[in-house]
């Protein structure tokens, strides 16, 4: 089950609140029986209660909380129970979802999927890098709920695909990410076509409620409910980290050490940029342990084959730009590398929490080199605590068998020797192109 919150038997995660006190709609319980959901996340059982009732939120949660079940369960509930409006056209979505990634995007249709799978509500998928047609496609022929990316949603929108004049349900998720990512004027552009604030439900999810996210909160919502998680646990409790000050040339060697020493059944390996990712990539094949590289110049179909790899244990290593630190849903990474300490504090909180999730344990990893070792502090000061720090021995850094090479890939995926085009796919098309903004 890919859902953030996993049926393990860890429940130290979980509330006292069950599901079967929200009163939700048969169809729903029935859907949230058949993923093996007992007791709510604290996210859930804070948020549902109040969404159920059609009130707007605004929730401060980590990934891997729980909170994509929180607005999907609402949402779809709210859909169950009220008719659309007579005047509405087939392709007059009545809900939108809005996520910064791709990888996001799939991943909460999923679980759409999943708690939906005994309602009769109709699914859609916008989202750049692949599938322009199939997906217009669908929005055409009429559906209930769509759920994307800015960027492609707001390409077909401007080609009349769809309107938003029936949305009764709005929902941004990692609205801080959306900042990051330069969405902003996008999500507003959208938001400004959907019914007033106060005609339509409205949720936000953010990792964050800095004044940015709450600015925008007030400004699109109707007196949104305010709801923070743990807000002083930025990190997760059961994530054990630790970090290594090594030269610039011992980095290899001592990541290569540490996997041969921790023995780490799913690991992702953070780097800074895309070079370090293909570096680290052939000395990793080079000494025995299977590898991919995701990074942003990765064609989305690529991308999901390589995810599909990494979650079945193909490969044991994810060698990944920040692109992936969020959004990605792997169960089971039991190890996260800091390879390249993040120069962004979020950032850090981000990458670790791709282990530890729903309610399991997980290591994080970081090597502080001479290159990145003054974010440091700055990461210390968010998290609130400091990192322990691993000593490095002899017998910690490996002897190194020779990298292998990486093949050159043009524009199409395939080896050869034209120029990467900076991950920009398919044809221009009026409002934004098909291949900018492809998160």
């Amino acid at each position: 089950m890919s859902l953030e919150q996993e049926n393990t038997d860890k429940q130290s995660h979980l509330s006292d609140t069950p599901f079967s006190s929200l009163e939700l709609s048969p169809e729903l319980a029935r859907g949230v029986e058949a993923c093996g959901f007992e007791f709510c996340t604290p996210i859930q059982a804070d948020t549902l209660p109040l969404a159920l009732q059609g009130k707007d939120i605004a929730g401060q949660a980590q990934t891997g909380t729980g909170k994509s079940a929180a607005f999907l369960l609402a949402t779809m509930d709210r859909l169950i129970r009220h008719s659309p409006p007579g005047w509405k056209k087939l392709n007059q979505p009545r809900a939108l979802i809005l996520a910064p990634t791709r990888e996001l995007a799939i991943q909460i249709h999923h679980d759409a999927e999943q708690l939906g799978r005994f309602t009769e509500l109709k699914l859609g998928l916008a989202y750049g890098g692949t599938g322009y047609d199939s997906q217009r496609k669908a929005i055409e022929e009429g559906l209930d709920i769509l759920i994307g990316t800015p960027g492609r949603i707001i390409d077909y929108f401007k080609q009349h695909v769809f309107d938003l004049k029936a949305a009764e349900v709005v929902v941004m998720d990692e609205a801080d990410r959306m900042f990051d990512l330069g969405f902003i004027k996008d999500i507003r552009y959208l938001m400004n076509r959907c019914p007033k604030p106060e005609k339509r439900q409205s949720m936000l999810f953010s990792a964050t409620l800095s004044f940015r996210v709450m600015e925008l909160a007030y400004d699109q919502m109707n007196k949104p409910e305010e709801i923070k998680i743990e807000p002083e646990k930025v990190t997760a409790a059961k994530i054990n980290e630790i970090i290594y000050y090594p030269a610039n040339n011992e980095k290899i060697p001592l990541l290569i050490g540490l996997m041969k020493t921790l023995e780490p059944h799913r690991s992702i390996v953070f780097v800074n940029t895309k070079y370090e990712a293909d570096k680290v990539w052939s000395f990793l094949e080079g000494n025995g342990y299977p590898a991919a590289v995701l990074s942003g110049d990765v064609p989305q179909k690529k991308r999901q084959q390589l995810l599909e790899k990494f979650q079945q244990g193909e490969v044991s290593v994810l060698v990944a730009t920040d692109v992936a630190a969020r959004g990605i849903h792997v169960p089971e990474v039991s190890h996260v590398f800091n390879y390249d300490l993040p120069q962004d504090c979020e950032d850090y909180v981000h990458r670790i929490g791709r282990t530890a999730r729903a309610g399991a344990s997980g290591d994080a990893v970081s090597l502080a080199c001479e290159k990145y070792s003054f974010s440091l502090p700055e990461i210390e000061t968010y998290i609130d605590h400091k990192i322990p720090v691993g000593s490095i021995s002899n017998s910690l850094l490996a002897e190194l068998k020779p990298p292998v090479k990486r093949p050159t890939r043009d524009r199409g995926g395939k080896p050869g020797n034209r120029k990467p085009n900076n991950g920009r796919h398919g044809k221009p098309h009026s409002g934004h192109r098909n291949g900018q903004r492809r998160r």
